[in-house]
């Protein structure tokens, strides 16, 4: 069973008299891979912050192995940063930069070459130890803001959007490369993105936060297809959102008829959201589907077409699919009743 290792209660966050973060309460596991997920604004940088001791807030408590730490400033914390701009020393070659903190707190060189060397090669920059900064391409800058960050032993990492700064090619292998350290490494990594494809690729846990408040948390596949409101369906990946009647428990009505669902629990004709992921949706003759329309756009994704299909009520469904129909084809689109994800309004 996981330890919990840090714990937000109900913080807050006021800057000039506008809320940042509004009560917010979380709590994260030992060696967990926890990413803050959400769009600019949303208050999850001034959340990593708080943690690491860099802003105080308003009101709550942060704790740290079940201690208090509100006032602890950061250099007293087990924990450790990466930002986007990773702020490498290029006076110095990157055994100096990597040796930096060790060298602040006066440990013995003997033990700094062996931390140093350590460090170096779970970042895979074994033998790079007299190389100058300024001759590094941007993704081994971001291996040595890393081998930096954990040669002190943190029990907690902190990661600002630190593969902001990278081509697409490249910050797609860092995502790979940086959940495969945080398993090595077995430290508590705390990521912060507004890139979902990177939440779903690295976390364990994703906490999708709006205008200072966090609307769900979960693992990746539960805030995929288990989405808690509208927010996160349409911020998580693609979506068609429409309205909806639940008729009763397993019975949801829209686009003019009534489907079978999963979902139970809601009041009798309650007005709700309905989720359906455009790759959910079956693709067959206008006659035989539950939804019939025609298609008025279609682009093509590198793996799948995408296609805007327009339904006799007006709404424009969204449909991925391998196959590729000519614009003005009439189709019909059907979805099973566990790819039909029923909300709540917000």
């Amino acid at each position: 069973m996981s330890k919990e290792l840090i714990r937000l209660n109900e913080v807050s966050m006021v800057f000039d008299e506008d809320l940042v973060l509004d009560r917010i309460n979380l709590y994260i596991n030992d060696a967990e891979f926890l990413t803050l997920l959400g769009p600019s604004g949303c208050g999850k940088t001034t959340t990593l912050r708080i943690i690491g001791g860099f802003q105080t807030p308003t009101s709550g408590d942060v704790l740290f192995d079940g201690n208090r730490i509100n006032d602890l400033p950061p250099y007293k914390r087990q924990i450790n940063t990466v930002f986007q701009k990773y702020a490498l020393f290029t006076h110095m070659n990157i055994y100096e930069n990597v040796a930096f903190g060790l060298h602040i707190s006066k440990t013995p060189e003997a033990e700094v070459r062996q931390r140093v060397k350590e460090a170096l090669a779970m970042v895979n920059l074994s033998g790079f130890e007299k190389r100058s900064t300024t001759s590094l391409s941007g993704g081994q800058q971001q291996r040595v803001a890393i081998a930096r960050a954990i040669v002190n032993r943190p029990k907690v990492l902190l990661l600002d959007e630190p593969l902001g700064a990278l081509d697409l090619k490249l910050r797609k292998e860092m995502q790979t490369e940086l959940k495969k350290i945080q398993q090595q490494v077995g430290i508590t990594f705390i990521y912060v993105t507004h890139d979902q494809e990177e939440a779903l690729t690295m976390s364990d846990t994703i906490v999708v936060m709006n205008e200072g408040r966090i609307q769900q948390i979960g693992t990746p596949l539960d805030i995929y297809n288990e989405p808690k409101n509208a927010f996160v369906a349409n911020f998580i990946g693609e979506s068609n959102i429409v309205d909806a009647i639940m008729e009763e428990d397993y019975k949801v009505t829209f686009s003019g008829r009534t489907f079978d669902c999963v979902d139970r629990g809601f009041a009798r004709r309650e007005r709700v959201d309905v989720v359906v992921r455009p790759e959910d949706l079956l693709i067959s003759g206008p006659e035989e589907g539950q939804i019939s329309g025609t298609v008025e756009n279609i682009v093509f994704k590198g793996i799948y077409y995408e296609m805007m299909i327009r339904a006799a009520d007006g709404y424009a469904w969204k449909v991925q699919n391998t196959h590729a129909y000519d614009v003005g084809t009439r189709l019909g689109l059907s979805v099973e009743p566990e790819n039909i994800q029923v909300m709540h309004k917000n």
